[in-house]
């Protein structure tokens, strides 16, 4: 037997063993089905303006911001204008995409402007949200989630009894596949927030397809080639709205814990006003200064398996301040959940052997929705046994 044909009977046993778990991590009563502890807002804390952080939410000293964290420093994620990345000259696309696949590779995260998203449409999104996040508490909670799909209107990641929590509420919405697109799950209100998600919905996909076709082009394949591996047309897209209330505390709490997205891509559209995503760059918080009409794009650790690592999912977490909220848009791009991702054959070889097992995507995002952030621990944990 050839020495591929045992790495594949290796992977195919640990794929194996991987479902098995996954089983019984969903069997173990109804952990998926409901909070282990009654749900507290954020909102309705910081609304009672305390002068003490509770004690839920008070990090270890290993894991809160420093006092220089809050402010930010020269050094900033990558900005790549895309304009031109199509034209037909292929003169200024070759430059951008150049700088994509250092971003990709050495940062994970990068800003990109003139992406084709109307900038009004943008800012409706996010305003809509904020609308939403300042109505009254029993207008919201119609909309409560659980874990087992986090869907609507939620304060916490992760079903660990007593855990820490962030100093967050968010709201989580399916876009695709079409069947788990249920408009009775959005809210309706501000009157105008069902269409305006819609439509940015659509169009923030049409960026995502694009930058997969330049990630592929990349690594020299196909250009098609991730977006195959992902599913095709059959991927899932989810956006999660971010509000991060006032903080009596800032410096000993974290509107989200360090971790790397599961998924493939995130589209962040930021408070460009309210500075608070911080990205770990060699054993530094570097805290992104937004521009305007920007998004953050962030690889996520299905498109890190993909690659077999060539490109980098990279840790992030926000802090929080005591002056002003905040709210953000993270829009995810994942595989076709049922989909087993493994690193793509093309890019292995005796030399550079697969460095991850396959996995679906239901299975692999178990670990978050169970765990809760957790730095880069979930994808390292995915490695291969050499």
């Amino acid at each position: 037997m050839s020495k591929r044909n045992r790495s594949n009977q290796n992977q195919n046993k640990k794929m194996n063993k991987n479902k098995k778990d996954v089983k019984i991590k969903t069997e173990k009563g109804s952990m998926m089905d409901e909070w282990p502890e009654p749900i507290v807002r954020v909102q309705s804390l910081a609304e009672r303006n305390l002068s003490t952080l509770p004690e839920r939410y008070i990090k270890p000293a290993s894991q809160r911001p420093t006092m220089t964290d809050d402010a930010p420093v020269a050094t900033n994620i990558p900005v790549i204008d895309l304009e031109g990345l199509f034209s037909e000259d292929g003169s200024s696309g070759d430059v951008i995409m150049a700088k994509i696949s250092d971003a990709c590779r050495e940062w994970g995260f990068f800003q990109v402007v003139n992406h084709g998203v109307r900038p009004e449409l943008m800012d409706a999104a996010r305003e809509n949200w904020r609308e939403f996040f300042h109505l009254p508490v029993n207008a919201k909670e119609t909309y409560s989630n659980s874990p087992r799909t986090y869907e609507g209107y939620g304060s916490r990641l992760g079903v660990e009894k007593g855990a820490i929590l962030d100093w967050s509420d968010y709201y989580y919405l399916h876009h695709l596949p079409p069947h788990l697109k249920d408009f009775n799950k959005w809210p309706s209100s501000p009157p105008t927030i069902r269409e305006v998600i819609d439509e940015y919905g659509k169009e923030v996909v049409q960026l995502c397809e694009r930058i997969m076709r330049v990630l592929s082009s990349n690594l020299g394949l196909k250009e098609d080639k991730f977006q195959e591996a992902f599913g095709g047309k059959n991927i899932g897209a989810c956006l999660r709205v971010n509000y991060y209330p006032k903080c009596p505390r800032p410096e000993l709490a974290l509107g989200l814990s360090s971790h790397s997205d599961p998924g493939g891509m995130t589209i962040l559209l930021p408070d460009d006003q309210v500075f608070g995503l911080q990205v770990r760059k060699d054993n530094t918080w570097i805290t992104v200064k937004p521009h305007p009409h920007a998004f953050i794009v962030n690889i996520g650790d299905q498109i890190q398996i993909l690659s077999n690592s060539t490109y980098k999912s990279v840790e992030h977490r926000v802090i929080v301040n005591s002056e002003r909220e905040r709210v953000s848009l993270a829009f995810f791009y994942n595989p076709k959940s049922d989909i087993p991702i493994q690193p793509l054959q093309e890019l292995v070889s005796t030399h550079n052997p697969p460095l991850y097992p396959p996995m679906t995507f239901d299975q692999y995002r178990l670990f978050i929705r169970t765990q809760g952030p957790r730095g880069k621990s979930h994808v390292e944990s995915h490695v291969s046994p050499r």
